[in-house]
C-alpha cells in the first residue's frame, strides 16, 4: 500500500465520482461496530457488501477499510480482530476480482494498489 499522500489522492477521486467519500463513512462505521466485538463488525461488513457490491467505488473504498482495519487492530495488539478483519478482507477482495470485469475491475486494482 501506498504512503499516506497516495492513499488521500485515491480516497479523493472517489469522492469526485461519487459525491463523496466513502471511506470515511466506512471507517466511522467500522469504528462503532468494534466497540461491540466481533459480531458488529461482522454484521456491518454485511450490511456494507449486501448494499454496496455492485458499486466498484463504494466496494473500493468498502475493501480499503478493512485492510486499514487489519492494520489498526493489529498494531494495536488486538490479533483476534485483526484476524476477523484479514477473514472479511480476503472474502471481499476474491469477490471483487470474480465480480467486477473491464473498466471497473481496473479501477478497483488501480483504487487498492
Amino acid at each position: 500500500m501506498g504512503d499516506k499522500s497516495e492513499s488521500a489522492a485515491k480516497e479523493k477521486t472517489a469522492e469526485k465520482k461519487v459525491g463523496e467519500n466513502p471511506y470515511k463513512g466506512f471507517m466511522q462505521d467500522f469504528m462503532i461496530a468494534d466497540k461491540y466485538g466481533e459480531a458488529s463488525v461482522r454484521n456491518t461488513y454485511k450490511r456494507a457488501f449486501d448494499e454496496w457490491k455492485d458499486s466498484v467505488e463504494y466496494f473500493a473504498s468498502l475493501v480499503c477499510t478493512l485492510n486499514h482495519q487489519i492494520w489498526n487492530h493489529y498494531e494495536a495488539g488486538n490479533e483476534p480482530l485483526a484476524r476477523v478483519y484479514n477473514e472479511l478482507w480476503k472474502t471481499a477482495d476474491e469477490f471483487a476480482y470474480e465480480h467486477f470485469k473491464g473498466k471497473d475491475l481496473l479501477y478497483y486494482s488501480n483504487f487498492l494498489d
